[in-house]
């Protein structure tokens, strides 16, 4: 059985595409990669077939992560394949829980820093959007990502043993 898991920002190439090169370095080092599928989508399709952005791409390189990309819309119908759907924002959140089709659905939403006891101690649980910034804020957006990685890893790491016999 492979667990899935997907991140969902605004247009799919700065934040979303982020957390999942993270997070799929994060489950390589722990010994499931083979266990959990990945990928990131965004609300909107603004930027369907693009590349990450350049600085999204720039920041993952220098802390040694990879950034093959490819930009795309999250479907509806997808929600039946996956076990998590992961918000990078309180607005993707809400807006990811009025594509979902059931309770079921709904219940498979998370925030992203929901996951970072430090986020989760002063209630700001948003991955603020770096596309108008600068480099600092694309660094910032990672270090977020990041910390919350940890926490999004051991969920999921205690989830598959739960599913597995």
């Amino acid at each position: 059985m492979t667990y899935r898991v997907c991140f969902v920002c605004t247009g799919n190439i700065c934040r979303s595409p982020m957390a999942e090169h993270v997070f799929r370095r994060r489950l390589e080092e722990a010994g499931l990669g083979a266990l959990v599928e990945v990928d990131s989508a965004g609300t909107g399709g603004w930027h369907e077939g693009d590349p990450a952005d350049p600085r999204t791409v720039s920041v993952l390189t220098a802390h040694g992560y990879t950034s093959a990309h490819t930009a795309r819309r999250f479907r509806p119908s997808w929600f039946s394949a996956l076990d998590l759907v992961i918000a990078l924002d309180e607005g993707h959140l809400r807006e990811l829980r009025r594509l979902a089709r059931t309770p079921e659905e709904a219940d498979r939403i998370r925030l992203l820093r929901s996951y970072d006891p430090a986020a989760t101690a002063i209630a700001d649980l948003d991955v603020p959007d770096p596309y108008y910034g600068d480099r600092e804020g694309f660094e910032r957006c990672l270090e977020m990502v990041e910390a919350a990685g940890r926490g999004l890893l051991a969920a999921v790491d205690a989830e598959l043993k739960e599913l597995t016999p």
